[in-house]
């Protein structure tokens, strides 16, 4: 399995916002951080305009709009490994037969696309970056 990483750094406007891409994407997506710059000043990260309240952000790809992770008030560094839901061939939701209420899941794959990163109400003028890899 070869595996493919993409990072993108964010700056925020002056009301915490802003939106980047990765370049295009073909495989599955593997893990998702958002990373903090251990050789920036603390008030260069991409912080919450409120440190108990945190930032978000909504992470899909660009055109069939698959959602990858959306988070709000997050106050740190952060990795996870997206799944989503699989269903059988009549399109009923595959559900787990123990008690039938967790879905079984899968790798979110990816073909010919960007992945769209949105941030919200993180600090003004801060900067911070999204890993994705993939493969």
């Amino acid at each position: 399995m070869y595996v493919n990483r993409d990072t993108v750094e964010i700056t925020v406007d002056s009301n915490g916002d802003g939106t980047d891409y990765t370049g295009i994407v073909n495989g599955r997506i593997l893990s998702i951080e958002y990373v903090r710059d251990p050789d920036s000043p603390a008030n260069d990260y991409l912080e919450p305009t409120s440190p108990t309240l945190g930032f978000d952000f909504t992470i899909t790809t660009e055109d069939t709009t698959q959602n990858l992770w959306v988070e709000t008030g997050i106050t740190g560094a952060k990795t996870i490994a997206p799944r989503q839901a699989t269903h059988n061939t009549a399109g009923v939701a595959s559900l787990y037969s123990t008690d039938n209420s967790e879905p079984v899941e899968d790798y979110v794959f990816v073909f010919d696309e960007r992945v769209k990163i949105i941030v919200a109400n993180a600090g003004s003028l801060t900067t911070g970056s999204f890993t994705i890899l993939w493969g």
